[in-house]
């Protein structure tokens, strides 16, 4: 095992949390507060000690990166015109909160109180969410004593582990676009995350003084000092251990392999083991342990545990369509970052100050609208940027230009996520189905449209606006969703695949307390629960998911 074990041998512990990512760092330190419980961590990845992590631009060194990326890809997707996608997900401590954009940001009311609708538990309603988000939340509208604005207090809280600061830059090509929205209809705001997001403004972000600010520094850095905590990095989990011997089947521990030698070893669990890997880990680690639909299962001969067909299924994820617009006479990071005397400047901005363009997160104005009359709340959010590129990864382009990201709040699109055999160690098949459904495709083609409107109004026409993606050319509805689907890309907002639901519902995979259904001693703590995505970012739901789960775990609920 890795030389950060403190535990003695055997490896036995009352609480066996697996994945070490953003609900898992939480868990981890809420579950080992008391020092009679004795606390395994397991990371498949290593420590996050890469120093890209911590500059927030890094995460371009990040994603798709084996280091710190599990690097899977997603299945063709007809929706898609066939394209496959990098699909990433956190392999380092901190899981995706130390790849991911940093923006803080919780969703809307409406879609906690539909989550206890379909729960039939009111735990899930947004007035009894609120306090786990704020519990954690360490807001920057609160530094100062009494804030101006009190309705901070109402929705904020202040001195807990989870850092939120205003981003430490400003660009005036996107003063305009905000502007150019609030012409379109869209009003301004200074709070995302009241209940209500509709508006626009800058994004918020989960950084301190200009460096990333993740959930292993958060939530690890003073846990880990704890003689009852034990974390495991470059720890694989190979599959749950399952008592088969009662009338109900129990889950005991989990079966493991060292990242680097490649030994295996078992380690125990008194009272719980809980699954934290994420919307792709969590379902591929209980269908290798015969949790999941009993057809894939006995097509890969692994004896069936519990037959839970809703295993994997219920993906959803945000998928962006990135519109670019080149523009005149105005300084984007195109023209910055494409000299030497322009990276020069940046980093030097970055070493003395924190700020700049090396402090950014991927994008930074945000707005919450609707895509059409027929929504009565904001349906799509804009991410977006004072840059340009043909994808993710590829050269800046080298004319000025800004890109107007905008995705779908609710799709009604559902995928998979399946294993392919019964190797570990091998990716599952990741199907998002994106576009799938007439509503998507309508809502992709409706929403170039209110992209082509905010560019089109006043306070942006001094930069000269000319549509350089999809192209103003396409105007008909299929023309929009074909185009939609051939610039689309994930946002990395994959959800719902271990979904909760009532008794009475076969697909649901775990009951209102997380409780994997039809087996003892094992719960899913993570973004994969969510019945369904929240209209917004989705880091800051799985923390207060995790939050929430953490008590009824400590109180045996």
């Amino acid at each position: 095992m890795p030389d950060n074990n403190k535990a003695p041998g055997p490896f036995e512990f009352d609480y066996i949390v697996a994945g070490a990512g953003t609900a898992g760092c939480l868990l981890a330190n809420r579950l080992s507060a008391n020092p009679e419980n004795r606390v395994l961590l397991i990371e498949a990845g290593g420590r996050d000690n890469y120093h890209w992590i911590h500059i927030p631009v890094g995460y371009l060194y990040c994603i798709d990166n084996p280091r710190t990326d599990w690097c899977f890809r997603t299945e063709p997707a007809p929706g898609l015109n066939n394209r496959s996608l990098i699909y990433p997900r956190g392999k380092t401590l901190g899981g995706c909160s130390s790849i991911n954009g940093m923006l803080y940001i919780r969703g809307q009311a409406r879609d906690y109180n539909r989550w206890a609708e379909i729960t039939g538990d009111d735990a899930w309603s947004w007035d009894n969410c609120l306090p786990d988000f704020m519990r954690h939340e360490d807001h920057h509208g609160l530094d100062a004593g009494d804030p101006e604005d009190s309705a901070h207090k109402r929705f904020h809280g202040h001195g807990g582990e989870w850092r939120v600061e205003r981003q430490r830059l400003h660009w005036q090509v996107l003063e305009d676009f905000a502007e150019a929205a609030v012409q379109a209809g869209v009003p301004r705001t200074k709070d995302f995350n009241r209940g209500d997001n509709e508006g626009v403004d800058y994004f918020e972000v989960n950084q301190r003084a200009g460096w990333r600010w993740n959930t292993s520094k958060a939530f690890l850095r003073s846990a880990s000092k704890r003689p009852n905590l034990t974390v495991w990095h470059s720890t694989q989990v190979l599959s749950l251990e399952m008592n088969t011997d009662g009338q109900k089947p129990k889950c005991t521990g989990v079966r493991v392999a060292d990242a680097n030698s490649g030994n295996e070893t078992l380690a125990t669990a008194s009272r719980e083991v809980i699954l934290s890997a994420g919307s792709i880990g969590s379902p591929q680690l209980l269908q290798l342990s015969g949790i999941g639909p009993s057809d894939l299962l006995q097509e890969l001969s692994i004896p069936v545990v519990a037959d839970l067909p809703g295993v994997g299924e219920n993906l959803q994820d945000h998928l962006q369509i990135r519109s670019v617009y080149k523009v005149r006479n105005a300084l984007t990071l195109n023209t910055m970052a494409n000299s030497l005397w322009g990276k020069a400047r940046i980093g030097l901005e970055y070493l003395l100050k924190r700020s700049g363009p090396m402090s950014m997160a991927p994008s930074q104005l945000c707005a919450f609208t609707r895509s059409s009359d027929e929504y009565d709340y904001a349906n799509i959010q804009y991410h977006v940027q004072p840059l340009s590129l043909d994808a993710f990864g590829q050269p800046l382009h080298n004319f000025p230009a800004i890109t107007a990201s905008v995705c779908n709040l609710n799709p009604t699109s559902r995928g998979s996520v399946r294993i392919r055999s019964r190797d570990p160690l091998e990716a599952p098949a990741i199907a998002p189905n994106y576009l799938n459904t007439a509503e998507d495709r309508k809502v992709a083609a409706d929403s170039l449209r209110v992209t082509r409107r905010i560019a089109g109004q006043p306070a942006f026409s001094k930069y000269l606006p000319e549509e350089y993606k999809p192209g103003s050319q396409y105007q008909t509805d299929e023309d929009l969703s074909r185009l939609a689907g051939d610039i689309g890309t994930t946002i990395f907002h994959p959800v719902g695949t271990t979904r909760m639901g009532r008794a009475d519902d076969a697909m649901a995979v775990v009951d209102s307390h997380l409780r994997v259904r039809g087996v003892n001693g094992l719960r899913v703590v993570d973004a994969s629960v969510m019945p369904v995505i929240t209209s917004g970012n989705t880091n800051s739901p799985t923390l207060m998911i995790a939050e929430k789960a953490a008590r009824w775990i400590l109180a045996g609920d």
